[in-house]
């Protein structure tokens, strides 16, 4: 189980990172619906290559945080602060979206790999995710930061977020008439899940000082 922990975190992490429609894996999509499900796959390879190396970045700073108190706590203050204003953005202010509503529009006529690279590289979300995900793990005995743990975890991200991806290439055209009723509680869902996770960050924060 030890070693099959840390690839399923990662899988798992993975997953409800970017399972919502967003910039890469929609205009995956509309790769495939435009150049073919071949070119769509390169540019996905093109895109995981990026995230894999955004996510051992995460793992090595979320390893210096893991090995100062200080920082972590901090570090968890903040969290806890960004998780707590995203519950209440989701749960308020957020409006409803669909993969419809808005087109992606392809305009580089440059190799479907590099632009998979390109555009994963332009999202920086990775990198404060996995901190705040492998830091949590850890702190509650679900993942440490040795090699093997480490590279079994890049390895569940790569592919959970190739899931992912594939899914939105093979499914795409199903998608609108499959995900309406995530469409429509999208804000609620995702709120749900970050202040699930702003409250355990509050109740360590608290354990911290009590």
């Amino acid at each position: 189980m030890t070693f099959i922990l840390p690839f399923l975190l990662g899988f798992i992490a993975s997953i409800i990172g970017i399972s919502i429609p967003g910039l890469i894996n929609m205009t995956a999509a509309k790769v495939s619906l435009k150049d073919g499900r071949d070119r769509a796959l390169l540019f996905v390879f093109g895109a995981l290559i990026v995230i894999f190396f955004q996510t051992y970045i995460a793992i090595l700073f979320a390893r210096y945080i893991d090995s100062r108190p200080d920082v972590m706590v901090l570090f968890r203050e903040i969290g806890f602060g960004i998780f707590a204003a995203l519950t209440v953005y989701f749960f308020f202010f957020a409006k409803k979206s669909n993969p419809k509503d808005k087109p992606v529009k392809i305009k580089s006529k440059t190799s479907r790999f590099f632009l998979g690279m390109l555009l994963s590289a332009l999202n920086f979300f990775p990198i404060p995710y996995y901190v705040f995900i492998t830091i949590t793990l850890s702190s509650f005995g679900y993942f440490d930061f040795i090699t093997f743990e480490i590279f079994m975890f890049l390895f569940g991200v790569l592919m959970g977020s190739f899931a992912v991806f594939y899914y939105y290439i093979r499914f795409f055209n199903k998608l609108g008439l499959k995900t309406d009723f995530f469409n429509k509680n999208m804000n609620l869902i995702i709120g749900s899940i970050t202040g699930i996770v702003a409250l355990i960050t509050l109740v360590n924060i608290i354990k911290y000082y009590y």
